[in-house]
């Protein structure tokens, strides 16, 4: 059974960092991706960042381009969202989820990944 185990959420200012982490098990062979989402109250679930683990490419949301950066540290099976210059508007629970095979690409579609976490609150203070 694959669990992923995202952490990290907390409350920062307009401006601040956070890194969020989600830690993976259960894949007993091949490799997947890895997609962080995010839903604030009253809207919908959206996708923010993926990797392909295997081929490294990855995809941002315009919203969070040039401010979050997604990355793997496939010996741990922990992949990461480092997010700067946090906005008030990012404040959100934020989800990773997984879907397999890894054919090389990935897209910010919920509808794309079968496998989900509980998420981490984000809160960021104006």
């Amino acid at each position: 059974e694959v669990q992923l185990q995202a952490s990290g959420g907390g409350l920062v200012q307009t401006g601040g960092s956070l890194r969020l982490s989600c830690a993976v098990s259960g894949f007993t062979f091949g490799d997947y991706i890895v997609g962080w989402f995010r839903q604030a109250p009253g809207k919908e679930r959206g996708g923010i960042s993926c990797i392909s683990r295997s081929a490294g490419v990855t995809y941002y949301a315009d919203s969070v381009k040039g401010r979050f950066t997604i990355s793997s540290d496939n010996a741990k099976n922990t992949v990461y969202l480092q997010m700067n210059s946090l906005k008030p508007e990012d404040t959100a629970v934020y989800y990773c989820a997984t879907v397999a095979p890894d054919r090389g690409w990935c897209s910010l579609s919920v509808y794309g990944f079968h496998s989900w976490g509980k998420g981490t609150l984000v809160t960021v203070s104006s």
